[in-house]
């Protein structure tokens, strides 16, 4: 655990080096911590300096996280609650990849309910499918967003302009259901 002093604040973060990583990424996670992750080459004084520079977007961030405290769908949850709603997120997340793949003429391999802590829905290079059960406890036009979001990147692997134009085909909302997802 390392510290750093922002506007007269004594922060504890975590400092990690990555070899896959690229770039210097900041996460502040569910129970506020935040993490610095950087490439292998990347000097910790750099990676000091970054955290500095980013200084306001940290603070504001851990704000939020205390103040959306357990209220949160992705805080920590029991295992009763996750084998209960498993099985109901994964009927309803496959009837509708079965219904928008069929819209939208794409295809995928396979399909995983995760108990995932920080994120609704990824796709792999592979064309498996990942969600959250967390779906199950969404209202239907997040849940079609998410699905949606997470089909067109079979076509498009990254956020562009033409991946955003296909989510937008489907899901007209797709900017209120982001801004609605962010602060579950």
């Amino acid at each position: 655990m390392a510290e750093i002093n922002l506007a007269n604040r004594t922060i504890e973060y975590t400092l990690r080096t990555s070899n896959r990583a690229r770039n210097l990424r900041l996460t502040i996670n569910l129970d506020g911590e935040l993490i610095v992750t950087k490439p292998w080459l990347v000097s910790t004084r750099r990676a000091e300096k970054f955290v500095q520079q980013k200084a306001d977007w940290i603070l504001k961030k851990m704000a939020a996280m205390k103040t959306r405290g357990d209220n949160s769908l992705l805080a920590n949850i029991s295992a009763a609650d996750y084998l209960k709603y498993k099985e109901q997120a994964r009927a309803l997340v496959i009837q509708k990849v079965v219904d928008f793949s069929q819209i939208y003429g794409l295809e995928y391999n396979r399909i995983f309910i995760r108990n995932q802590k920080t994120r609704w829905g990824s796709c792999s290079a592979r064309k498996n499918l990942n969600y959250n059960f967390r779906l199950a406890l969404l209202p239907e036009r997040l849940v079609d967003y998410i699905i949606v979001h997470e089909l067109c990147h079979l076509k498009e692997l990254n956020h562009s302009s033409r991946f955003w134009a296909l989510v937008g085909q489907e899901i007209p909302y797709y900017k209120e259901a982001r801004k609605e997802l962010r602060n579950i």
